[in-house]
């Protein structure tokens, strides 16, 4: 069954300028869904929105907005004015790369809104409403980095792995209504971002870093099978060694020394 036969005509991407909210756009758009994208830089994000439209024939709105703003939610809500949404991938993301405490509390203020609470008063809304009609998709990107405690990457590690639980829990809830939710644990991703922080490399054996549409090809191969995933089979295979079979003070003390080595903190 096609996405567009078993969830609707439209999708929500917020966070979908680049990387792998831009893979999920143009994943979508293939798949002849009109779209409706929300990003904080109006250019890549119009840019986008022109070679999916030109390409694929399909209707996309742009909706400029700073998600870690406390109004972010009510606005992209009054701004749809009651437009059906079918399905909702939450993307946006904000990271800061290393110490907790070096870093302004605001920052990390805009981080847990951006991270939590924007995509929470989202999943609310529009989840209420698929709900409500019997039918729909919720995407949360999650990370490998909220899978235990993760050194330098507190804030985001701790946000990421509400974003899971977040998604697992309301899955059981929704299960039987029609609704499909997923978390997507992603780790390093080819992405704009992630060659701007300009990681190093942290050893031989260290995953590789996934391509933006193999992890959103996976994501969707898995939606509606299950409440959570870990993207790629390196990273699953990594996952394992460090959830199951290593003491958890042992899998925090390498996440922190792998961020500490790839970004020489």
């Amino acid at each position: 069954m096609s996405l567009k036969t078993k969830y609707g005509i439209t999708a929500l991407v917020a966070g979908a300028s680049e990387g792998i909210g831009a893979a999920f756009a143009s994943c979508l758009a293939a798949e002849g869904f009109d779209l409706i994208l929300i990003a904080r830089r109006p250019e890549p994000l119009q840019k986008l929105a022109d070679s999916l439209s030109d390409k694929y024939k399909v209707g996309i709105i742009c909706m400029v907005c700073d998600l870690s703003d406390e109004g972010a939610s009510e606005h992209v809500i009054a701004s749809l004015d009651g437009k059906e949404i079918d399905i909702l991938v939450y993307n946006a993301a904000l990271s800061h790369i290393g110490s907790f405490i070096e870093h302004p509390a605001e920052g990390h203020n805009k981080a847990a809104h951006l991270n939590m609470i924007t995509p929470m008063n989202l999943v609310h809304y529009f989840g209420g409403k698929m709900v409500e009609k019997g039918r729909g998709a919720i995407i949360l990107m999650s990370s490998m980095a909220g899978l235990q405690g993760s050194g330098f990457l507190a804030t985001y590690a701790a946000t990421k792995a509400f974003n899971r639980v977040f998604a697992e829990s309301l899955w059981y809830e929704w299960k039987d209504k029609g609704v499909d939710i997923i978390a997507c644990c992603a780790g390093a991703t080819v992405t704009p971002g992630y060659i701007r922080s300009k990681p190093g490399k942290v050893s031989l054996m260290a995953p590789a870093a996934q391509k933006p549409e193999d992890v959103v090809r996976e994501c969707f191969s898995r939606l509606g099978r299950r409440p959570s995933f870990i993207s790629g089979q390196a990273n699953r295979f990594a996952s394992f060694i460090m959830q199951r079979l290593l003491p958890r003070i042992t899998a925090v003390k390498i996440m922190g020394d792998s961020t500490r080595k790839m970004y020489r903190l």
